[in-house]
Order: C-alpha cells, then sequence, then structure tokens
C-alpha cells in the first residue's frame, strides 16, 4: 500500500480490518480487541466478506466510526484516511460513515457477538492490547436486540431499568444481571457476549455469574450490594428504543447533485418508485431514504474530486433537511452498488448498466478486444483496464538473491506465492513500441525479496531509458490485462521456487480455486487442501497420487466450467474426473481428510433461532422462522404484509409469502445462500443449558468482598473524599453520641461492608450545625472541625429533608455524581 500517505499494510488472509485514529494516524487494533470502541476516537473498518473474496471485483464495505465525543480534528483525519485507504484499495468499495449508537446492520455484522462502548480517549486506547487485566469495575449496560451492545454507564443501581441487562465487571468475575423484562433471546445473546469478554479481556479466567432471579441467586446480590450498595426505591422502566416508521422509511426521494459555476446545486428528481435508468453515468446524486439513510451514488465518468466530496455534500444535505447528526450515510459507486441500495428501485438489471457503461461495446469483452478502437477511444481502454488484448510479447523474471532470473518461457504464467516476478509486456500502438512493467508481488513474499523487486525494477527501466510504463500487482488483485497476458492460465501455487526444478516439494494432494469466466478475468489460486475451502459459486481442482477431480459448485456458471477445463491442463496431466457438488465419491473425500461444513455465509450466521427473518427474492417472500419463534406465525405472515406495502419500489402485495422453518429449510430457499451448512444447528443448546455451561463456582463471598473493598480503598483513600455509599460503614459506640458517625469501611465487627446499606460520611463535630453556617460558605469561613467535602452531613435531620428534599437516606444512596451536582445546585460544594 502506498506507504507515503501513512497507511498500513492489509493482510489478506483476514477477512476484517480495524484502525483506530491515534495523533491523526492510523494504529491497527489487534483482533482480540475488535468490538470495543472508545467514545473519543474514530475508527476506520475494512470488511471483506469470505465469500466475496471468490468474487473478482465484488465490492468490499469500508466504514469510519465516530464516537460520540471525538473531536472535529480527528474526524477530519478519519474521512481523509477513508479516501486514501479507498484509493489504495482499488476496485469496488462501498463507503459508510457510522455515528456510535447508530450504526448500520451492516456495521454492526461485522462484530459478533457485540460491540462494546468504553469511556475515555488516548490514555485508555492504549490499553486496547492489554489481556488478563483484572484491577477493574465497571459497569455496562447491554442492548440484546439484533445486533448486540454494550455502553459502560455510572457504577450505581441508579444506572439499572427493568428492560436491559447489564454487567458488572469486576475483573476476577462477570455478574450477568437480567432485567425482569428480558426475553429469552436476549438473555442469550447478552450471555454470548459476557462469554466473549471473558476469553478476549480475561483470557478465559473470569468466572461468570448469571442473576435471573434476585432471590436465588442471592449470593451474587451480595457481591453486586458490597459495589454499588443498597438499592433505594424500585427499577425505573428503560427508555424505549428509537422505531422506524416504515412509511416514512419508504419515502425515498431522488436528487440530482451538480455545479453550476461556484455554486452547488441538489434539485430533486424524482420520487418513489424509482427507476434505474434515472441515473446517469456522468452525474452524481443523493437519495433520501425518509431521513432514515442517505446514499451518494457517483456515475463511472464522475471525476475524483466529486467522488473525495462525497461524504461532505451528504452531511451539508443532512444538515439543510435538518436531520439528526448521526444519520446513517453510505457512498456506493456505479457498478458496485450495495443491496441496500438497489432494492429501492424499482427493478434493477446488472447487465443493463454494464451495456450501458460501455456503450454497446459490451461484446468486444465477450468475444475478442478490437485493439484499434482501444487505441482510438482512450476512455474505451480506461473502463475497461485494458491497453490492448493481451497477445503482445511477455517475458518473466523471478527474484533470487537480490537479482532477477528468467522463467521458463513455456511455463510463464506459473507463479508461486512466496516469490516476487517482473513481467514485461511489449505492443504496439499507432505502429510505436510500448512496454508495461508489473511488479507481481506473492503474499508470502519477504521483506528483502519486496526490496529486490523495486531495484530490479528501476535497472530495467534504466536500460529501457524510462519508456517503462510501473505497474504494482498484488496477488489475488490482478487487474484485467494482467490477466489477460496469460490468457487465463495464471495459476498461483503456494511457497516458493527456484523454477529450477529445486523448488519445495509438491504435497500429494493439492487444491486448487479456479475463479473466472473469461480468458480476461480469470485466475486459480492453491488454498489448504480440506473440505472447509470449497465454496458453492466456483470450481476446484483437486489434484490426487493418481486423479484429479474437476469439482463445479452448484452456483458455477458454464464459463466457469469451461474455463477450469482449460487451466487443468497446467496444472495436471492425471486422469481427469468430472464431480458435481452433491454427488462427490468417498475418494473425494478421503483425499481431503474426511467431509466438513463449507465456511458459512454471513447471511446465514445472521439466521438466530429466537428471530423471524425475512428473505426478499422478488418473486416471492421466504419467512424464516428460528426454533424458538414458531409460535409467531401469524405475527410473520403480517410483518410480510406490511413489508410489501411498505415497500418504496410499489410492490405487488399478490406477491407469494412462504413460511420456512428453522432445520427443514427446502432448496429453493437455501439455493439463495452463496453456501449452506445443514450441521449448523444439530448442536444447538438451550439458554438454559448455555447457562449451565458458562457458570463456574463462585467463590467464597467473604474472599470477593474483601477484593471489592481493597480495589475501592486503593482508589478512594480514608482520608480526604468520601468513596462510594457501599463502602461507608454506619456503626453506633459506647462514648459517642447517637449522631455521630464513624467514617471509613468497617474494620472489626459489626456489620460488614456488603450489609451496610444507608450510611453516609461521619462529621467530625457533635451534634448538627445551622444550615447558614454552611450553605455557600468558602472552607476558610466554616466551624473549626467542618469536613468541607461533606458540609451537608453536619445539617440535622429535618433542615436536610427541607433543603434536600429528601432524607439523608435516600441521598446518600443516590449515586455519587447525582449527589454532587444537588449539593452543587443548593449550595454545599
Amino acid at each position: 500500500m502506498d506507504s507515503s500517505r501513512g497507511l498500513p499494510a492489509i493482510e489478506s488472509h483476514r477477512d476484517l480490518h480495524v484502525w483506530i485514529i491515534e495523533n491523526l494516524k492510523m494504529v491497527l487494533v489487534p483482533e482480540r480487541a475488535h468490538g470495543s470502541f472508545f467514545e473519543e476516537h474514530c475508527y476506520i473498518v475494512l470488511h471483506v466478506p469470505q465469500n466475496l473474496k471468490a468474487t473478482p471485483g465484488a465490492p468490499k464495505d469500508l466504514h469510519y466510526w465516530v464516537g460520540k465525543e471525538a473531536g472535529a480534528e480527528a474526524q477530519g483525519a478519519a474521512g481523509s484516511f477513508m479516501q486514501h485507504l479507498r484509493e489504495a484499495l482499488g476496485g469496488a468499495t462501498v463507503q459508510h460513515r457510522e455515528a456510535q449508537g447508530h450504526e448500520s446492520a451492516c456495521f454492526r455484522s461485522c462484530f459478533r457477538p457485540g460491540i462494546v462502548y468504553r469511556k475515555g480517549g488516548l490514555a485508555s486506547a492504549l490499553k486496547h492490547v492489554e489481556t488478563n487485566v483484572y484491577n477493574i469495575q465497571r459497569l455496562l449496560r447491554v442492548r440484546a436486540g439484533k445486533h448486540v451492545s454494550a455502553t459502560e454507564v455510572e457504577l450505581s443501581w441508579h444506572s439499572f431499568n427493568k428492560s436491559d441487562i447489564f454487567l458488572l465487571d469486576l475483573g476476577k468475575m462477570l455478574i450477568q444481571w437480567n432485567g425482569p423484562k428480558t426475553s429469552a433471546a436476549e438473555k442469550a445473546r447478552g450471555l454470548a457476549l459476557t462469554r466473549s469478554l471473558q476469553n478476549r479481556e480475561r483470557g478465559g479466567r473470569a468466572q461468570i455469574g448469571v442473576v435471573d432471579d434476585e432471590t436465588e441467586a442471592s449470593d451474587l446480590m451480595q457481591i453486586m450490594k458490597a459495589v454499588l450498595g443498597c438499592r433505594a426505591g424500585n427499577l425505573h422502566a428503560a427508555m424505549p428504543s428509537e422505531s422506524i416508521d416504515q412509511l416514512q422509511k419508504a419515502n425515498v426521494r431522488l436528487y440530482h447533485v451538480y455545479e453550476k459555476g461556484k455554486d452547488l446545486v441538489i434539485q430533486e428528481l424524482s420520487t418513489c418508485p424509482l427507476t434505474q435508468d434515472l441515473l446517469r453515468e456522468e452525474d452524481c446524486y443523493i437519495l433520501d431514504q425518509g431521513g432514515f439513510k442517505i446514499y451518494v451514488w457517483h456515475g463511472r465518468m464522475t471525476s475524483l474530486q466529486e467522488k473525495k466530496a462525497a461524504f461532505s455534500r451528504a452531511l451539508g444535505f443532512i444538515q439543510a433537511k435538518g436531520y439528526p447528526s448521526y444519520t446513517s450515510v453510505e457512498v456506493v459507486d456505479d457498478g458496485a452498488e450495495s443491496a441496500a441500495f438497489k432494492q429501492l428501485f424499482r427493478s434493477w438489471s446488472g447487465e443493463q448498466r454494464k451495456n450501458k457503461n460501455l456503450r454497446g461495446l459490451g461484446k468486444l469483452l465477450q468475444v475478442k478486444l478490437d485493439v484499434g478502437r482501444l487505441h482510438s477511444q482512450p476512455e474505451l481502454a480506461a473502463q475497461l483496464r485494458m491497453v490492448d488484448d493481451g497477445s503482445g510479447k511477455v517475458e518473466v523474471w523471478y527474484i533470487q538473491g537480490l537479482r532477477r532470473q528468467p522463467v521458463d518461457p513455456k511455463h510463464p504464467g506459473q507463479l508461486y506465492a512466496g516469490n516476487c516476478y517482473l513481467v514485461l509486456y511489449t505492443y504496439q500502438k499507432m505502429g510505436l513500441i510500448q512496454y508495461i512493467l508489473y511488479l507481481w508481488q506473492g503474499c508470502q513474499a519477504t521483506t528483502h525479496d519486496i526490496k529486490a523487486l523495486q531495484g530490479n525494477a528501476e535497472e530495467l527501466d534504466l536500460q529501457y531509458r524510462g519508456a517503462l510504463v510501473q505497474a504494482h500487482v498484488t496477488m489475488g488483485s490482478e487487474p484485467p490485462h494482467f490477466l489477460a497476458i496469460f490468457q487465463g492460465q495464471l495459476v498461483v501455487f503456494q511457497g516458493s521456487a527456484e523454477h529450477n526444478g529445486k523448488g519445495q516439494p509438491a504435497s500429494a494432494t493439492r487444491l486448487f480455486h479456479t475463479q473466472g469466466t473469461d480468458s480476461y478475468n480469470t485466475r486459480t489460486l492453491e488454498v489448504p487442501a480440506r473440505a472447509s475451502a470449497l465454496n458453492s459459486n466456483d470450481v476446484f481442482l483437486l489434484v490426487t497420487a493418481g486423479l484429479c477431480y474437476l469439482w463445479f459448485g452448484k452456483a458455477c456458471s458454464g464459463d466457469q466450467r469451461e474455463m477450469a477445463r482449460t487451466v487443468v491442463t497446467v496444472i495436471s496431466r492425471k486422469d481427469k474426473e468430472m464431480v458435481l457438488e452433491g454427488q462427490e465419491p468417498s475418494h473425494f473425500w478421503e483425499a481431503l481428510g474426511g467431509r466438513a461444513p463449507y465456511p458459512s455465509n454471513k447471511s446465514q450466521e445472521d439466521l438466530d433461532k429466537y428471530d423471524v427473518m425475512l428473505l426478499d427474492t422478488w418473486q416471492e417472500i421466504f419467512l424464516w422462522l428460528g426454533a424458538a419463534a414458531r409460535e409467531r406465525t401469524q405475527e410473520a405472515v403480517a410483518w410480510g404484509r406490511e413489508y410489501l406495502k411498505t415497500h418504496p419500489a410499489g410492490r405487488s402485495l399478490a406477491t407469494p409469502i412462504v413460511l420456512v422453518m428453522q432445520g427443514h429449510e427446502p432448496p429453493t430457499f437455501t439455493g439463495w445462500f452463496h453456501t449452506w451448512d445443514p450441521y449448523k444447528w444439530t448442536n444447538n443448546e438451550s439458554y438454559e443449558e448455555v447457562v449451565e455451561g458458562s457458570l463456574g463456582a463462585v467463590p467464597a463471598i467473604s474472599e470477593i468482598t474483601a477484593e471489592v473493598n481493597n480495589f475501592q480503598l486503593s482508589r478512594w483513600p480514608a482520608h480526604g473524599r468520601a468513596g462510594p455509599p457501599a463502602l461507608w460503614a454506619l456503626r453506633g459506640s459506647e462514648d459517642s453520641s447517637e449522631n455521630e458517625l464513624e467514617l471509613g469501611p468497617k474494620a472489626g465487627g459489626g456489620k460488614s461492608a456488603s450489609s451496610s446499606c444507608h450510611s453516609s460520611p461521619r462529621p467530625t463535630v457533635r451534634g448538627s450545625l445551622p444550615r447558614e453556617q454552611l450553605m455557600h460558605q468558602a472552607a476558610e469561613d466554616l466551624p473549626e472541625g467542618v469536613d468541607p467535602a461533606h458540609k451537608e452531613s453536619y445539617l440535622s435531620d429535618s433542615d436536610f429533608q427541607d433543603v434536600f428534599g429528601k432524607s439523608k437516606k435516600e441521598f446518600y444512596s443516590m449515586a455519587k455524581w447525582r449527589q454532587q451536582r444537588e449539593k452543587k445546585q443548593l449550595g454545599f460544594f
């Protein structure tokens, strides 16, 4: 990647990459910290779903996330890095702007089992990499809907409510308190997040406790009281979640965005139902989905400057419309539209856009490129990324010992992932000789080879007197012209080789993944020889000791099969046997080490046994009911009808609605998924079974209470400021008056901190003082012996009730920050 822009390298084997913006730089977040976001920072997230890796040119999702406390400078840096990263990635990219607490479903689905919002900024963010840290106390409010999120809240009973889940994190102990109105589905999702934190942040060593019924979990409640004090009053109801008005969401409007002189004009073009032919390749558009989401669409002929201004234009539009600042924004490019964008139109045809954008020249790719037209129409060459048809002269060298060595001309397209190569292509344009030098870098190449690759390229350029056009190419992201040079027979083997017969010894069993439909987009990569590497979309070549299998996935096309038949002769000269998915002989599976489920597509991962899910295939609507949601049949059908009624494309209400039960999915349903794992739900545990398997033995209450007290004392010393209410012990003494209180935790007999519920700080003077001597008085003007941090405690009970409107017992059971706020307002701070 372009190091001059400060962009980090991307590991090709990973699906998810997360960076935090620190000191205006992108810093990679370790994988174990994925899903934790600090509120004072911005993040960039790149997601390449596993199933999309098999499809050249398939769109990637690039998000930038804004914390609610992030500054303008950090947001600007995130936006800038976003644009540079998009350019460096090349190919199709869908860009998203995400605001804390209002993230899109696409973003949330990247982080399972949920997202955790953490307080703090740079100093806290440096702890992204720490694990097995136990000196911690925090309270997380968990919202366990379809997508789970956890927010750090005030460590107080006042933060609790009836409808949410709360996770009390005590380092060595994680207590999940389930609100009385939470469902079994929410409890299960919350527990999945708790177990994830146990594994990622505590190395699996912390114990988990679950409070479903406070009376039955008295031991756990005693620990919670040691930290939070005794609860005063009843739990309040949760703030209702923001509901989306489906009719408002269906109110879509398309705007044409263009410049007129120095002014930017945003002109309304159409309302629903929208048609695809409204989008012109030379223009930019904003699609407003009822203020719920804003899309920016760029035609392929729009300028780079227009594309860079996409987010600023969208935010300006949001402001002008008076929409909330957290309104979701998605930027899509012509030909790389997301499914969410396309479904807002009455119909969408990929072929229609392809033919329109190529202006009737799409057949050139299917038959043979007209070199003359490419040379006379440079805009066509730019669109196709082809300087000619790839029939020129090809010379290939590999890097060995810092020098370039020639590759056998009989096998120019056989490359190795552990090597770097120089590919010199010579062709003629208008009678003049032209050169392109491709610098191909394998994903397993060493740093020395990569440096030597650039050095040898410079030497070649000197030999050709600066006439070489240099193109840097990364394995798996080869441009169409590079693939055309090898006529669809580019094969990348694992490991490295010296191209002299002394390379790494080949395994007896090897598996190759062939992707592509013609000589301009086909590549073949060696992958691990195991069943889980298969994919229903493509063709795989399995080479064994005596036979070569051509495995055709059920979703692959005839063109894919033809290209595989061409490339198999490059890989193996053994006898060939064609195998259709689902009809494999036993020897096939034995060679792969046995059967195994293919990697599940993320869509199947979205199917939750507690949910009802809708799959829209346009011709019909499927409603999938999870095993725990079977009783919601009538509700599901009503939902399906409402979906059709409010769809922005004006759908027919006669569209068939099909109910599908978990575990009984017909092929007409599973066939819409890239891959389907029929064994996914064979060991589906109930929530109660999961709880039983998660809980360890709760340590002795006295042991945990002692640790709680030690932790609190290290943060709130006895001299000076008052500690949390739960740690103040109230006791009488034979030689003190009734009104004398002792400050600090209980040191001897009497009640323990865990059972001390309503306590207050101790004045160091006997009796009470008039309010006039305490209210609005500076520390130096207070009577002798009065602690200025606790002036209110010297009031008599009647004066306290009169001034604060509550008893001392009620006041000291409140959260500390609420106590401080009231003291400031009433002149006792």
